[in-house]
């Protein structure tokens, strides 16, 4: 975990607090978050104590640790339902990966990068880092992309900033130049690929879900492995993944999201 300190008071510091009893993914004990924290540790254990006594994290005494708690949880079922497009585009997700036998992402943009807020796997799954809740690249995800092509340009400048360009795999695009380049021919063809660009034999094709007015506000995406299709076979799926996604958009048409 990174150290870095924040500057939005003590709500700021409970949020960093949260972040990183999240990030371990597993209990934690309260050694472990003051080896990483910026906090001193008065400043942190009094922290741990407030969000445990507002039912944001939970405290098991017998084995010292903290975890997530129920009160988070149910934050976040309410913001999952209030702020995504997911419970919306849920049938759809499903009925496009039982026509293509694959597995389907949907996904919104977070800062920038992009957070996946459904997956619908294939009768035989493969394993691959995306997942339901889990925050991915922008510039070398199918989702990332289609969803950077068509932000205004300002949105754009300001979302390429926060890029990596990190060198997942050598077909990763590692710079900006690139990655515009890409985005403008996803914007005139109006599907986005990941070639092996995040992880090695997976491959992608992507759209984005617009709004009347073009803005969007989600991508979908068909996902599989190189040892079962090549990225030829894999465009075959444009045109339902296309529908599909316009069918999302309809349906969400009226909903109102955050800006």
């Amino acid at each position: 975990m990174n150290k870095q300190a924040t500057g939005d008071g003590t709500v700021g510091k409970a949020l960093d607090v949260l972040d990183k009893v999240a990030a371990v993914g597993r209990p934690v004990r309260f050694s472990e978050l003051l080896s990483e924290s910026v906090h001193p540790k008065a400043t942190l254990y009094r922290l741990l104590q407030t969000l445990v006594s507002q039912g944001m994290l939970a405290y098991d005494e017998g084995q010292q640790t903290y975890s997530l708690g129920i009160r988070l949880v149910r934050l976040a079922h309410a913001a999952w339902r209030q702020s995504s497009i997911a419970p919306i585009a849920r049938p759809f997700v499903r009925k496009l990966s039982e026509a293509v036998g694959e597995t389907v992402h949907l996904a919104q943009l977070d800062g920038g990068q992009v957070l996946y807020v459904d997956k619908r796997n294939a009768i035989n799954p493969i394993d691959m880092y995306s997942q339901a809740g889990k925050i991915g690249p922008g510039y070398c995800t199918g989702v990332g992309k289609a969803l950077l092509a068509f932000l205004e340009p300002d949105e754009l400048a300001e979302a390429i900033k926060k890029q990596s360009f990190y060198a997942y795999t050598p077909s990763t695009l590692s710079s900006e130049a690139a990655l515009r380049a890409d985005l403008e021919d996803i914007k005139n063809k109006g599907v986005a690929y990941d070639r092996e660009e995040h992880e090695p034999g997976i491959i992608c094709i992507a759209a984005p879900v617009l709004s009347s007015k073009g803005r969007p506000i989600g991508a979908l995406s068909v996902t599989t492995s190189t040892t079962r299709k090549g990225l030829e076979e894999l465009s075959e799926v444009r045109p339902v993944l296309m529908k599909t996604a316009s069918e999302i958009a309809a349906a969400v048409e009226d909903w109102q999201f955050p800006a």
